[in-house]
């Protein structure tokens, strides 16, 4: 199989504070490592971008634009791949994935699956709630035994992932739309080191844990 990546930088970083994507660790951005990381699995690599960066190409073959939505940007992104079985979707904000996780996503299309996502088990106590008087009340307490939070890399078998963008526009993650059409969505087992960034507190987490605090 012959497999390319989306890593997808087009988030204005509302929450950060700032183009997170880019904020530079040890003289490389955020998004280059992101980018180094998929070269694990991926023999080709698009970067998709806010509208009108055109600061660096972050070690990419290819930068496009972004779009208004997290999918308008993946199918940005799609549009530029060139011929290849897989597809594999990362996040510019998480630069700790480990080759380990790209190879079990790639890995679980290879035998057979129509997409594949890293999942962590739910540890914490959920509860669910409703508004009532201005306040959050506890409606009911969740079981969390068949519940994961989900991690990008995601694999896809392209054919199936350039479908269910063309059926559906938006959703939170692309393996959602893969469901939503029907397709088999397997989850590998993730990594609570592969750190998202979101906030400020987060890229001193991931500076850490590369050992560049110390």
């Amino acid at each position: 199989m012959t497999v390319a990546a989306v890593v997808v930088a087009g988030g204005r970083g509302a929450r950060f504070g700032g183009l997170k994507q880019f904020s530079i660790l040890a003289g490389e951005s955020v998004a280059a490592r992101s980018v180094r990381a998929t070269r694990s699995v991926a023999g080709y690599v698009v970067l998709v971008v806010p509208d009108g960066y055109t600061t660096c190409d972050e070690g990419a073959d290819v930068v496009v634009s972004g779009g208004e939505t997290r999918a308008d940007s993946v199918r940005a992104g799609l549009h530029a791949l060139p011929d290849c079985d897989v597809v594999v979707v990362h996040d510019a904000a998480r630069p700790l994935a480990s080759p380990r996780l790209f190879a079990a996503v790639v890995d679980a299309i290879a035998q057979g699956a129509d997409a594949a996502i890293p999942g962590l088990s739910i540890t914490d106590t959920v509860k669910r709630v409703v508004g009532r008087e201005g306040r959050s009340v506890v409606a009911a307490t969740v079981d969390r035994s068949d519940l994961v939070t989900v991690q990008t890399p995601q694999a896809f078998r392209r054919s199936v992932l350039e479908r269910a963008h063309a059926a559906l526009d938006v959703a939170t993650d692309d393996a959602a739309l893969v469901e939503a059409i029907g397709g088999t969505v397997v989850v590998v087992v993730g990594d609570p080191e592969n750190v998202k960034i979101t906030e400020p507190a987060d890229l001193q987490r991931v500076a850490t844990a590369l050992g560049l605090n110390s």
